[in-house]
């Protein structure tokens, strides 16, 4: 389930410069068909099962280079006071998206083959070509630039070597994979309850999208974004102490409302960001989000190995609680740093 998620980080460390380049309606395009072979390539009769997992993972590459590239041209077509909301209903939508997605594929495999529903993929994913092609247009302020991967490792290294950035990257990253990785233990813990668990999650993400990226200013998501990163993990806690199913169902979706911590966060990351490469350290942002979630499946299910599954859900979330905690002051001080250097940006 989670194996594609580790291809997303080959895309940020090689290629990901392309999100930054001056014709993103071309680059989204030629994605959406490698997108659309790869899917087609899935309703092959006969493919072996290691090709399929290869086209997998090529997947999961490209998709990171085109969710930096939407990133990118997200933060030109909206104000900066915009893109948290902007970004707020791009989760709502891909989330209500993906749930419908997995319902309608769970239902469609009741009446056809698989090589069928991946034929309809295939179809969807064509129509989805066909509305990126027509509704995009070239929106790009940035200076042409030639990607490759000599400019994504320049990028790179000096993302990584600010510490602020670091703080942010880091706090974007693991307290969310470690959560997720307590999720990816639901059908160990309660196998016949894993769905409602799951869903449950999925619906606390929706509000707590739609609460603090609608609702709450700017100043207000600032001030939130510790207090979220704790309502992360801290509900999991309860589950050391076997609770019973709508106890459980209720941690899980105030721990669900919790990964809205993104957004202040992705506030501050893009603040401090040169408009010139904001699509790739989005992207570099998502690639790593997406591969701490499944760092962070793996790790539950080693720990999973050597502890009941109730006990190491508590683990897990504790280390998500404790990592949010140390890394406080470091967050702040990026933050700090990061109206500084807005200060001295206005004009006087």
């Amino acid at each position: 389930m989670y194996g594609a998620t580790f291809a997303t980080v080959l895309g940020a460390l090689t290629l990901m410069s392309v999100a930054d380049g001056g014709r993103p309606r071309r680059t989204l395009v030629v994605l959406q068909c490698a997108a659309l072979a790869g899917v087609a390539a899935q309703a092959l009769p006969g493919l072996p099962l290691a090709a399929r997992f290869g086209l997998l993972l090529v997947l999961g590459f490209f998709q990171s280079l085109g969710t930096g590239t939407r990133m990118g041209l997200l933060a030109e077509v909206v104000p900066r006071a915009g893109y948290a909301p902007a970004r707020s209903l791009m989760n709502i939508t891909a989330g209500t998206t993906a749930v419908l997605g997995y319902a309608a594929g769970g239902a469609l495999l009741r009446h056809l083959t698989p090589h069928q529903v991946f034929l309809v993929a295939a179809a969807l994913t064509a129509a989805g070509l066909a509305v990126v092609a027509t509704t995009v247009r070239e929106h790009s302020i940035r200076p042409a630039g030639r990607p490759g991967l000599r400019r994504t490792w320049a990028t790179n290294r000096e993302l990584f070597a600010h510490s602020g950035s670091r703080a942010l990257l880091l706090n974007l990253w693991v307290p969310n994979g470690l959560v997720v990785g307590c999720e990816a233990l639901f059908l160990s813990y309660a196998p016949e309850h894993a769905g409602s668990l799951l869903a449950a999650a999925s619906a606390g993400m929706l509000l707590g999208d739609l609460v603090v990226g609608r609702l709450l200013t700017a100043a207000r998501r600032r001030r939130a974004a510790f207090p979220l990163r704790l309502l992360l993990a801290v509900p999991y806690l309860v589950f050391a102490f076997h609770p019973p199913l709508p106890v459980a169902l209720a941690a899980v979706f105030v721990s669900g409302a919790g990964f809205a911590a993104t957004l202040p966060l992705q506030e501050l990351l893009l603040a401090s960001t040169p408009d010139a490469v904001r699509g790739q350290v989005q992207g570099v942002e998502s690639a790593g989000r997406m591969t701490w979630q499944g760092l962070g499946a793996a790790v539950a299910g080693g720990v999973a190995g050597l502890l009941a599954p109730a006990a190491a859900i508590t683990a897990v979330a504790a280390a998500s609680v404790a990592f949010t905690v140390a890394s406080r002051p470091l967050v702040a001080r990026a933050a700090r740093a990061t109206d500084a250097g807005a200060t001295e940006a206005r004009p006087a």
